[in-house]
């Protein structure tokens, strides 16, 4: 399975995520869509689970669940907008994580790529794909792509859209 990670597109997307998610079978896209235009455009085009952001109004929030949790291959996967890093998660991710490790946490809102191991919660693998959009105050618009296989997350990739400056 192929995954395409996206957030914080902020009603913006970028014609060039098409081409990096083509080989992908899911797109995953964790908060601050902006328009529901994003949505249905990706929609149109891979299977994509999402959750709401921040910014997302009524229309995608009745579209889109605040936190999704969901077995992909043998991986348990959740997606929130808004987590914290490891090991300052926000409190409800605190929470959560009382009561089960997922194998995968996905989230946005900091606008910043991070991948890394959560020591403190082995398996598990934290993923922020950055920011794809044009707002906000990171300088480079980023994606994430991947695949698992079983109970294996292989090939990791940090995509790099373009500057977000030149977009202004």
């Amino acid at each position: 399975m192929k995954i395409g990670v996206i957030s914080d597109t902020h009603g913006w997307l970028d014609p060039k995520v098409f081409d990096h998610f083509a080989p992908c079978d899911e797109i995953w896209h964790a908060g601050d869509i902006g328009d529901p235009i994003v949505l249905t455009a990706l929609s149109k085009f891979k299977k994509v689970r999402a959750v709401y952001g921040n910014i997302d109004g009524q229309a995608i929030r009745n579209k889109c669940p605040e936190i999704q949790k969901f077995q992909c291959e043998q991986i348990l996967v959740w997606m929130i907008h808004i987590a914290g890093n490891p090991p300052l998660y926000t409190p409800q991710v605190r929470t959560l994580l009382g009561q089960e490790i997922p194998d995968i946490l996905v989230c946005g809102h900091s606008h910043i790529l991070r991948v890394m191991h959560d020591k403190k919660h082995p398996p598990l693998l934290f993923l922020n794909p950055g920011a794809a959009g044009k707002h906000g105050f990171h300088h480079m618009r980023t994606l994430l792509r991947f695949e698992i296989q079983g109970k294996h997350i292989n090939h990791m990739e940090a995509i790099e859209l373009g500057a977000r400056a030149q977009l202004i």
